[in-house]
């Protein structure tokens, strides 16, 4: 089976579906071919045509009908993600899809249905869990060295204007949906296995008339479990210091894509202390030197490329879960989580975007 090609078809040939699956997947003809392609936009379809040699159609579902695929790639616009991907299923193929994977828990649970029902793989499109920084982080806090986290935030903006269709809650725009879906998933991965409880608070500026939030910040927190912050700001003029801060029990790491570090000291080499007891002793402040440690990381030349790198991951998984019958690394279940903390984001800030 080494030698299978999965069949691919792409259901829209816009900025997902062509710059970043697209991008990728031509580059491994070996594993992957695509054959077919639908978008409603006739310049994109001659694109597709041009540039890979495959079948178009006007609409994915005459796509699902009549191409020959084993992967469907569900790069539609957001509020078709949930109906592409069941059509998907009930044609009997893999199928792939873009976050947001849907935009509520009742679509996210259709398409675990339809998958279940027609015994293939639900691929959900989680690429920034492959990024490099987050696989470093998430391995330096299971190594314990930095002891409980108590406090990770998480920073996602600059200041950037837009008017395009991701400005519109119509078409399921926003911050949220649209960028959210990375952090967020960063955040359940590091919340642990339950589900978290969330507040959140939304605005809706869009200087140009869209109508859902471009301004979102999300705190996710629970019993036993750390308080994780996201910001997510398109009016962000200056950077709040590094993407990601996380504060533990015995140090704290801070930065990004671009590199780590971290600091923590082993508290068994630490100096003894006693509470003092009623008042201060002194009237002096507490004050101690600890044996910190203090450590650094770069990411791989490879990964300076994220979106080529994190598909390159994503789509090694894929090819290994369908033909090789391998682990899937991002897990339905996992991303629901993030979808019902999505869900009540909206639910709490029912008048944050204009219909």
């Amino acid at each position: 089976m080494a030698d299978t090609i999965l069949r691919v078809g792409i259901g829209g040939y816009g900025r997902s579906g062509r710059d970043i699956h697209t991008r990728w997947l031509k580059q491994v003809p070996e594993r992957f071919k695509i054959v077919a392609v639908a978008d409603q936009i006739p310049a994109r379809r001659r694109d597709a045509r041009q540039e890979l040699g495959c079948a178009t159609f006007n609409d994915y579902r005459d796509l699902l009908r009549k191409a020959d695929i084993d992967l469907f790639i569900t790069a539609l616009p957001s509020l078709l993600h949930s109906a592409g991907t069941v059509e998907a299923f009930r044609a009997g193929r893999h199928a792939v899809c873009e976050k947001p994977i849907g935009t509520n828990v009742k679509e996210f649970d259709a398409m675990v249905a339809a998958s279940r029902k027609a015994r293939r793989h639900f691929l959900p499109f989680q690429n920034s869990r492959f990024f490099p920084f987050f696989r470093k982080m998430r391995e330096v806090i299971d190594s314990g060295v930095l002891g409980d986290v108590v406090q990770i935030r998480s920073v996602w903006g600059g200041f950037g204007r837009r008017w395009d269709w991701q400005t519109l809650r119509k078409f399921g725009g926003g911050n949220l949906l649209n960028t959210g879906p990375h952090p967020m998933d960063h955040a359940i991965m590091l919340f642990g296995n339950r589900q978290p409880k969330v507040f959140c608070r939304m605005k809706s500026i869009q200087p140009f008339g869209g109508t859902a939030e471009d301004f979102c910040a999300v705190t996710l927190y629970g019993p036993k479990a750390p308080v994780i912050e996201i910001l997510l700001n398109s009016y962000l003029v200056y950077p709040l210091g590094d993407q990601y801060n996380i504060s533990a029990t015995f140090g704290g790491m801070a930065g990004g894509s671009g590199g780590l570090r971290w600091k923590y000291f082993d508290p068994r080499k630490a100096p003894r202390q006693k509470l003092w007891k009623p008042w201060s002793l002194n009237r002096g402040y507490c004050g101690e030197t600890l044996p910190w440690v203090e450590e650094t990381w770069q990411p791989p030349e490879e990964a300076k490329d994220a979106f080529q790198y994190n598909s390159r991951c994503f789509y090694e998984n894929v090819y290994d879960v369908i033909v090789r019958r391998a682990e899937q690394v991002v897990k339905p279940a996992e991303v629901r989580r993030q979808i019902i903390a999505i869900e009540e984001c909206h639910r709490q800030n029912p008048r944050a975007g204009r219909e």
